[in-house]
């Protein structure tokens, strides 16, 4: 079969994609696809889109190709380029022409004053040209209606379809636009808009880029709609702990996106077992919306209280929570320490004590993630106590190792 930059399905290649620029660099031996050939047609079609961006090296393993991107370099997310390419049938880009070619004047038509249209004043002038029959048509106009490209009134008896006015003016709108395409959860859809505007400069630089949500754009886009509309929703859960895809039937709650990584998150009520969970966006392979769920409003005020007590996304199996508590020495002249504890500190207490001394309290479901971050403070510790032990046990093991390689005094 011939090479094709159009797609039809989009999980595919947001596999290769991750494979190439997230999970790691692989031989073509190493990757893990049906066939040789399908690995060289998915990597010409990701190097159409991001030919630039593209790079490999030469190991002994093989030559491995990767995707390169100074993200402090880059004002457009060149990511969004894969949701630009699909596949499409001939009737399709025809009927695309031919309605808004008909439409352009402002009529508003029926769709067999429009399928007339089609078969006298374009067809007949091919001597060997398709006929396209009413259905199409309409299904056609139909999709346009839904898409927001066509507007339907009805006169009469008689549904007519009309082109939809865009009296945005969207130039006056480029510098919000940009600002958003880069830095919204679903920005995909701001890069849309910018590709109608004939200047793309962009006029933003950004420390701190994450562009890889991209990729689950549609994930994401399919659950906000679910929320919207109180929709249950199917998911196929991609587990690297578990060989097989995991199947569950969830109510979308929330939206987490972390600042630290620009990763995504699902909270959501799975049903099989009645209870919350956080589901990576990036481990979703598919997400399918279903009937109204029954009882959100009750698992909507379950998550309130859900999310006092998450440090992370972590909620341990049990679901139970643990007293953490950590005196630190903070002195007046490390102002910015204290205001970085009450910055960074979450939904934690801060009590001042006696010469200096502050006591940091927290009840959290899984204490084991605070670990990094508590690691900050090292040398303003006093004392660190907590109901969950291996998280103090871990934590001075950490510092007696520490102390060991580098030779200090304990």
């Amino acid at each position: 079969m011939a090479y094709s930059e159009l797609i039809k399905d989009f999980s595919k290649i947001r596999n290769y994609m991750r494979q190439f620029y997230v999970y790691g660099f692989k031989t073509r031996g190493e990757y893990e696809a049906k066939s040789a050939r399908s690995y060289d047609n998915e990597k010409r079609r990701i190097e159409s889109w991001l030919g630039e961006y593209m790079s490999f090296r030469q190991e002994s393993a093989g030559k491995i190709s990767y995707i390169s991107v100074d993200s402090g370099k880059v004002g457009h997310n060149p990511l969004y380029n894969a949701f630009k390419a699909k596949s499409f049938t001939t009737n399709d880009i025809v009927l695309n022409f031919f309605i808004l070619d008909i439409l352009q004047d402002g009529e508003s038509l029926s769709a067999s004053e429009i399928t007339d249209i089609i078969a006298e004043d374009y067809l007949s002038y091919f001597s060997e040209a398709k006929i396209i029959d009413e259905a199409t048509v309409r299904n056609k106009l139909k999709e346009y209606e839904k898409e927001g490209i066509l507007k339907a009134a009805k006169d009469g008896r008689r549904l007519t379809y009309s082109l939809e006015q865009d009296k945005i003016d969207l130039s006056s709108w480029q510098e919000a636009i940009d600002f958003f395409s880069e830095t919204d959860p679903v920005g995909v859809i701001g890069s849309f808009l910018l590709d109608k505007l004939p200047d793309r400069s962009h006029v933003f630089s950004y420390k701190h880029h994450y562009i890889l949500h991209a990729l689950e754009s549609d994930i994401l886009c399919t659950a906000l709609d679910c929320m919207s509309r109180d929709l249950k929703a199917t998911i196929t859960l991609n587990s690297p702990r578990k060989k097989d895809m995991q199947v569950y039937e969830i109510i979308p709650l929330r939206i987490a996106m972390s600042t630290e990584t620009g990763r995504g998150y699902l909270l959501a009520a799975e049903m099989s077992h009645k209870r919350l969970n956080m589901y990576r966006l990036d481990r979703i392979e598919e997400i399918t919306p279903g009937e109204v769920a029954a009882g959100k409003a009750k698992y909507m005020s379950d998550a309130e209280v859900y999310i006092k007590y998450l440090w992370n996304t972590s909620s341990g199996r049990n679901q139970s929570t643990y007293h953490l508590e950590m005196i630190l020495h903070i002195e007046d002249s490390d102002e910015h320490i204290l205001r970085r504890l009450e910055r960074e500190g979450k939904h934690g207490s801060i009590t001042a004590l006696e010469d200096n001394r502050y006591r940091y309290s927290i009840d959290v479901y899984d204490a084991g993630e605070m670990i990094p971050w508590i690691r900050t403070f090292t040398g303003r510790i006093e004392k660190l106590s907590c109901t969950n032990p291996s998280v103090t046990e871990t934590f001075y093991h950490d510092l007696d190792a520490l102390y060991d390689m580098y030779g200090g005094e304990k």
